[in-house]
């Protein structure tokens, strides 16, 4: 992609401790490598070296922290990335609207068994409003579809495997989206599968209900009262949810391939995000990430009892097709060697994120990527793989101690 790389800038330093003592809920403790820069620093660029036109990371274990960048943010002019630079965080989003839904409910402003119907009668009425709770829209097990293939098909605002083009995205990069509109069209859907059933199915419109839940509830739209209850509460100072469609601060342009169907990939840092809202919207760094699930895993976000139902995962159904263990906002990964994390990802066009935090809040990863379905499909349509695969995986490994 004509990049160039800064040389894997990266920084190892000291900071002060942090208390974060969870209990690693019944898997065996891990005592995992130590941080080794050189290591770290290579399989970032390794990335880089396989088509990634830049990343950046932040771990952390213990006091130590570990910072780098390699590749650039901009492949016309060759603007380096570096790591404390502002991003598209997508799904992430979802564990920060899972903690302020906990939060009222620890108050018993919400129940999370009590049916959304309840609340939202004109969204989901009836027998389906009545069978699913707030707990199914948290976990994906209510069997609401997700609304983007129906959002595409009738308002052509986003594009499928069957009709793709470039400019279906380009179209819509100003346009504002009601959220009860693109909840309305997933309710209308064909279910996924029966309320409570597993595995359920991950889809967007459960947690756009939850904001509607929020606002509902306290009268406030969702992003504040998740920007008063969390963001703030936790000390972010770069997260929060976009007020325009421009990034503001430091920040990398961002490039969607879609499967090789946009080349070469185009830049859709500016966007209107009122297409996923409280579901994948939020803007934020990869340190202020390893600080919120730092924070979250210890108790200090919500209460540990509402933690530990969080990581009360079922199976769930991803949107690359693949069943996880999934909880309430949280999903687990088991690291060979690394122990358990736990944490989110997420991807909006062209914008990547992975944070994961050590069941006992030891060891922690953040790396945010600015290239998005940089595979290409063969002929039956599933994408083929790619160097990039292999070496953030192994990044991935490295940076988790496994």
């Amino acid at each position: 992609m004509g990049a160039r790389t800064d040389g894997g800038t990266a920084r190892l330093h000291r900071r002060l401790p942090r208390a974060v003592t969870s209990a690693d809920h019944g898997r065996t403790r891990v005592v995992n490598n130590p941080l080794d820069p050189t290591a770290l620093r290579t399989a970032l660029q390794d990335v880089h070296r396989a088509g990634m036109p830049g990343l950046w990371a932040e771990v952390r274990d213990g006091e130590q922290v570990w910072q780098g960048a390699a590749g650039v943010a901009d492949v016309v002019t060759g603007r380096p990335v570096s790591s404390g630079m502002r991003h598209r965080v997508g799904s992430v989003t979802k564990t920060f609207t899972a903690a302020a839904v906990l939060q009222l409910a620890e108050n018993g402003q919400i129940g999370l068994d009590t049916p959304i119907g309840h609340y939202l009668p004109r969204l989901v009425p009836g027998e389906r409003g009545d069978a699913i709770t707030v707990r199914m829209l948290l976990n994906h097990t209510s069997g609401l579809a997700e609304y983007l293939p129906y959002a595409y098909a009738s308002l052509k605002a986003f594009p499928s495997l069957a009709d793709t083009r470039p400019d279906s995205l380009e179209e819509h990069r100003f346009t504002r989206f009601r959220p009860g509109d693109l909840i309305e069209m997933g309710v209308a859907a064909p279910a996924a599968g029966p309320p409570g059933d597993t595995p359920g199915t991950y889809s967007n419109t459960n947690t756009l209900l939850l904001g509607r839940l929020l606002e509902h509830v306290t009268g406030t739209p969702a992003e504040k009262v998740i920007t008063r209850n969390v963001i703030e509460r936790a000390g972010l100072p770069d997260t929060g949810f976009p007020a325009r469609p421009q990034l503001h601060g430091p920040h990398s342009q961002i490039y969607e391939a879609w499967f090789g169907m946009i080349d070469p990939p185009r830049d859709f840092s500016v966007y209107d995000m009122s297409w996923v809202g409280p579901a994948a919207a939020l803007v934020s760094t990869v340190t202020d990430l390893n600080r919120f699930f730092a924070l979250l895993l210890d108790g200090q976000i919500v209460a540990p009892s509402s933690l530990a139902q969080m990581q009360a995962t079922v199976p769930v159904v991803s949107q690359e097709g693949k069943v996880i263990d999934y909880g309430l906002g949280l999903h687990p990964e088991e690291v060979p060697g690394g122990g358990t994390f736990w944490g989110h990802g997420g991807t909006v066009w062209g914008a990547g994120t992975l944070s994961m935090t050590r069941a006992d809040g030891g060891r922690q990863l953040s790396v945010a990527v600015n290239l998005q379905r940089w595979n290409r499909l063969d002929a039956s349509g599933r994408p083929q793989p790619h160097p990039i695969d292999g070496a953030l995986a192994a990044f991935h490994q490295v940076a988790m101690g496994g």
